[in-house]
């Protein structure tokens, strides 16, 4: 479920990378041939990159990414790490998500490693840490952060074209079931607690956009639970309430159950309001002082994949030295936090207060 601007997200105090010489041929390892590692192993074929390996503990996707992309699978780590390579794309179930990057950043690999960061704070500082140690771009993926509607959306409030933001309300919402129909998804992470599914945690691209449209989370309070007729483990539906560092009040509604798949935001200012839909691949804002809609469409033949070229490609930039991650691993620790928050308030049934 659910292109190039510079981000200005670069904090004043940064790393010296160990950065990827221009030109140099990369070695890029995909750990886990899923949906997502196969995406990204397409689109790195597609920009042109030869030097990939894959690893995968199932047979049957090594079999696939061999005849469909010509691309050696592997099921042993030992193999991974004797073919040093330079750029590890983390794509296994969240849970695996820490001891990969780690075991990765450990050997020198610069990593992009799929949403969310984990399903817990373990290890979580540790990694933050190695990385800053040994200089490496690391990429938390927040391909919503290239869509051209949320840019759009960025856009206006940098401008300030509805004032002063007083609230703001996200959704997302599709049938579990629809994701990848060729799959059972009783089986799948989405529906596994130890593996690190939920709603909370599978859709935090929300609560990853929302943070970076209005600023810091301080407090958050949550409601959540199984309450479909899903054969799941997580909880299919939450509603979370946000109280940002500036003020602003943000509610933001996950689910795994809506029929009809839903994503839009709307965004509340004292002179104005912003909603964006990404079916409707609209972005339209209400200026009080004109009293008029204006619009924005996404452009002609625009298509979901695009995100993730462009997230690439910034990848690529940052690895080049030519610009900043959007969200690089401390960064994706807070989000984290959040929705970490939103998962102890709906349990504790209590406001909590989001780690610094």
């Amino acid at each position: 479920m659910m292109a190039g601007m510079k981000h200005g997200l670069a904090r004043k105090s940064c790393p010296t990378w160990h950065l990827v010489p221009r030109g140099s041929i990369m070695r890029i390892v995909i750990l886990g041939c899923g949906s997502i590692g196969k995406r990204h192993l397409a689109n790195l074929k597609a920009l042109g990159f030869k030097e990939i390996l894959a690893f995968d503990v199932r047979a049957d996707r090594r079999e696939e990414v061999g005849s469909r992309f010509g691309v050696l699978g592997v099921r042993s780590l030992a193999e991974v790490w004797e073919w040093r390579p330079d750029v590890a794309v983390i794509a296994v179930p969240t849970s695996l998500h820490i001891p990969l990057a780690q075991e990765a950043a450990a050997r020198g690999c610069h990593l992009l490693i799929e949403k969310p960061l984990s399903h817990s704070r373990d290890g979580v500082a540790e990694l933050v840490a190695l990385v800053r140690e040994r200089g490496l771009v690391t990429l938390v993926g927040c391909n919503l952060r290239f869509h051209p509607g949320l840019r759009s959306v960025k856009g206006l409030l940098e401008r300030e074209v509805i004032g002063q933001v007083v609230a703001a309300r996200v959704e997302v919402g599709q049938y579990l079931p629809d994701w990848h129909p060729w799959e059972d998804y009783r089986q799948g992470y989405s529906a596994r607690r130890e593996l690190g599914g939920g709603a909370i945690l599978d859709a935090i691209h929300e609560i990853d956009y929302i943070r970076w449209l209005l600023g810091d989370v301080e407090l958050v309070a949550a409601m959540a639970g199984r309450l479909s007729r899903l054969e799941i483990e997580t909880e299919d539906t939450a509603a979370l309430l946000l109280r940002f560092a500036s003020g602003t009040i943000g509610e933001v509604h996950l689910d795994y159950v809506q029929r009809a798949r839903s994503r839009t935001c709307h965004i509340i200012g004292d002179a104005g309001t912003i909603r964006w839909s990404f079916d409707e691949g609209t972005t339209r804002w209400y200026s009080a002082a004109s009293g008029s809609w204006e619009a924005i469409v996404d452009p002609p033949g625009w298509d979901i994949n695009q995100m993730y070229v462009d997230q690439l490609r910034h990848f690529l930039d940052c690895l080049e030295g030519r610009d900043r991650p959007a969200l690089d691993v401390a960064d994706a620790a807070r989000v984290l936090g959040i929705a970490l928050a939103a998962k102890e308030s709906a349990e504790g049934r209590r406001f909590v207060e989001v780690e610094a």
